[in-house]
């Protein structure tokens, strides 16, 4: 629904955040409801550490918003590098979840100028640059 069909968009949207962090506060209920061995096992079928498990629950599931647009904008596929390469992906995907420089990122991102500047913040800027000196990233 546009903001121009929404009679209160303020509102709507206050609400909408409201209930998405109410939502996020019951994933991280269940998973502490969790004993220590459940945990580890999950992280380990997940293939990554268990803190790094912990640590991706408390961010949420659009910590990761980022890469999609920052693959975007240096020219990568996301979905053909996902078809190539998923567990890469994957990784880049936890990286860029647990990063701390998401306001320089996503201002870079708004502003069309990521491409030029990612490499100053960016977590995964070493791993990006490998893949596109040695041609590796699908286009």
């Amino acid at each position: 629904m546009s903001t121009a069909t929404r009679p209160y968009p303020l509102v709507q949207d206050l609400i909408e955040s409201f209930a998405n962090w109410v939502k996020h506060r019951r994933e991280i209920n269940e998973m502490r409801q969790l004993d220590r061995a459940d945990f580890d096992r999950i992280a380990n079928d997940l293939r990554i550490a268990p803190d790094d498990l912990e640590e991706l629950v408390r961010h949420g599931r659009h910590a990761a918003d980022e890469l999609p647009k920052m693959l975007e904008q240096l020219g990568i596929s996301s979905e053909a590098l996902g078809r190539a390469q998923p567990l890469l992906l994957r990784d880049l995907e936890r990286v860029c979840s647990l990063c701390n420089h998401k306001g320089q990122c996503d201002r870079d991102l708004t502003e069309g100028t990521a491409a030029e500047n990612y490499h100053g913040y960016c977590a995964n800027a070493s791993t990006l640059e490998t893949l596109e000196r040695a041609n590796l990233v699908p286009r």
